[in-house]
């Protein structure tokens, strides 16, 4: 007999100042604090149903549609610590099965282990009846989940704790602050990535020289400075720190030993090609960040997106506008049809142009945080037990 049943949707974030390296591997507590963009879920999100059923034998799990190890010791550690708050269903004999995907590729630098296991935590904590903080939960499926756990804008704070109950997000202003603020995605490669992040972070943790300073003074001052530039909505100083952390923190993967190396060729010429765009335009009218992968996310607003949006159509041309730009199809005629500025005109006559570089560029804009469907929308079907996709 099915006890409950539930499904959400959660946001991915784009951090401005990045998370890497952890004091605490276990209950992921980070060596730096972090501050990220939630975009929004029209284009972006994960979609998580979890059904109770006394008939059920064993908890299960599905990916995409392929079944997962539920016994890995990260699903084992947010399920645990859910049902040990829980308020419903612990008085009943039962399991869980959970069906999630993700409208975009896996572990392609793309943030899906954050929309993932923060649609986890959000799924299990409507079904379980948890209140209060449940971002501490989603930290400890992947430290970044739990910046997904709210709308706009976003800060993970490291925290002191040894027990790590002060590692939490905060919010620092809704999506209704600044909407404004749009984001750009050029996906550049959807193959899985050769360094996992977490691999990563201990390699850089260990061996790079950049880590002690940037954790004690480069971070802290960041956080600041950007949390006072997103209160004010002040773009040219958002945007110079976003672009100077992006940097810095591929430059501490770099000075790892061995080197990691996420960015590629498309990656470095996009980061040239806005830096020679905002100095063409006398000011940061757009900025880039690169999480750990090659895609470029960029942060603009909205009075900079035909022109930026036009820039990167002529240096990375598509078979089909209709399919390659995934943003509102009304922009699509000014695009197109968008003439420069004089002194912007050399920009959008490249020497060389770069077809098929890009799998798609995707506009969206910062959205709102995780979300309860109506029962309409379950990924599973309840007389099998089964994801419907698979029946």
């Amino acid at each position: 007999m099915v006890l409950a049943s539930v499904t959400c949707t959660a946001p991915v974030n784009i951090a401005v100042i990045k998370y890497w390296g952890k004091r605490d591997e276990n209950i992921i507590l980070p060596l730096n604090s972090s501050l990220s963009g939630t975009l929004h879920q029209d284009d972006l999100k994960t979609t998580t149903t979890i059904v109770a059923s006394e008939d059920y034998t064993e908890d299960e799990l599905y990916l995409n549609g392929k079944k997962e190890d539920i016994n890995a010791v990260r699903y084992q550690n947010v399920l645990k610590m859910i049902r040990s708050r829980a308020t419903k269903l612990m008085d009943k004999k039962h399991c869980v099965h959970i069906a999630s995907i993700n409208n975009f590729p896996t572990a392609a630098g793309l943030a899906s282990s954050a929309s993932g296991y923060c649609c986890l935590v959000f799924t299990l904590a409507q079904m379980y009846g948890v209140d209060g903080d449940i971002s501490g939960i989603a930290r400890l499926g992947s430290g970044s989940a739990c910046r997904s756990m709210y709308g706009g804008f976003v800060k993970w704070e490291m925290g002191t704790k040894e027990d790590g109950s002060d590692s939490i997000a905060i919010q620092v202003q809704p999506e209704s602050h600044w909407p404004d603020m749009n984001i750009i995605v050029l996906v550049v490669n959807d193959k899985k990535k050769e360094t996992s992040s977490t691999d990563g972070m201990q390699k850089s943790a260990a061996t790079s020289v950049m880590m002690k300073e940037r954790c004690a003074v480069t971070v802290p001052n960041r956080m600041r400075d950007i949390e006072e530039a997103i209160n004010k909505k002040d773009f040219q100083t958002f945007g110079d720190i976003t672009m100077k952390d992006s940097d810095d923190f591929h430059e501490v993967c770099a000075t790892t030993t061995p080197p990691i190396y996420y960015l590629n060729d498309t990656s470095r010429y996009i980061m040239n090609l806005i830096h020679r765009y905002n100095k063409l335009s006398g000011s940061i009218k757009c900025a880039y960040t690169f999480d750990a992968g090659p895609n470029a996310c960029i942060y603009l607003p909205a009075e900079s997106t035909t022109e930026v949006l036009s820039l990167f159509m002529k240096h990375f041309p598509g078979d089909d506008i209709q399919t390659y730009y995934r943003g509102p199809k009304e922009n699509i005629p000014s695009i197109e049809n968008f003439i420069p500025s004089e002194k912007l005109a050399s920009l959008y006559t490249p020497d060389t142009t770069f077809v098929n570089s890009l799998k798609y560029i995707l506009h969206t804009k910062v959205g709102p945080g995780p979300q309860i469907l109506p029962e309409s929308d379950s990924l599973i079907d309840n007389t099998t037990g089964l994801p419907k996709q698979l029946n």
